[in-house]
């Protein structure tokens, strides 16, 4: 009985991480579309430079430590993939606010999981993948048009916010 489950697990797993080198792409070509759609070119710039500095230390690191992967494999810290989804996403979140930052971070945990089910990573490796990403947006992006507004919903406050940056 044990053995069925066996190859559906390989199967799901398999699956997951589809869907999660999928969504790393679908992340960083979101943020794309948004400020696309608002013609930021700025934001566009933004999202370049942050993902390219995501891209480089992550590969910088990944032939200056050797560590392998569950799997056997080289080149294991930090995870690339999720380097990418949360440089992409803190991105987002960053330049237009929570609201689309929320689900976006949640796509990113995603892919971070993918990893570490899919026996590509551990999950030292998601971590430090997603402090880069997050680290290399988080000091280039900044605010689009410096105003952003937000919805919040508590237990002691419903409204929203208008932040203004300078």
């Amino acid at each position: 009985m044990l053995a069925l489950l066996i190859p559906k697990t390989t199967v799901a797993a398999d699956g997951v991480e589809r869907a999660g080198s999928a969504i790393r792409l679908l992340i960083p070509a979101t943020g794309a579309a948004m400020a696309l759609v608002r013609h930021d070119d700025d934001g566009l710039g933004q999202l370049a430079a942050s993902g390219a500095i995501a891209v480089g230390v992550t590969t910088g690191l990944k032939y200056a430590i050797p560590a392998t992967r569950p799997d056997g494999d080289d080149h294991s810290f930090p995870s690339m993939h999720t380097a990418i989804a949360f440089s992409s996403a803190e991105f987002i979140r960053a330049r237009y606010g929570w609201n689309y930052g929320i689900p976006a971070y949640v796509a990113a945990t995603f892919v971070g999981y993918s990893r570490v089910v899919s026996d590509r990573h551990y999950t030292r490796d998601v971590l430090a993948g997603a402090l880069i990403g997050i680290g290399s947006s988080a000091l280039l992006t900044t605010p689009y048009k410096n105003v952003q507004v937000q919805a919040e919903l508590s237990t002691h406050f419903t409204g929203t916010h208008i932040v203004y940056a300078w």
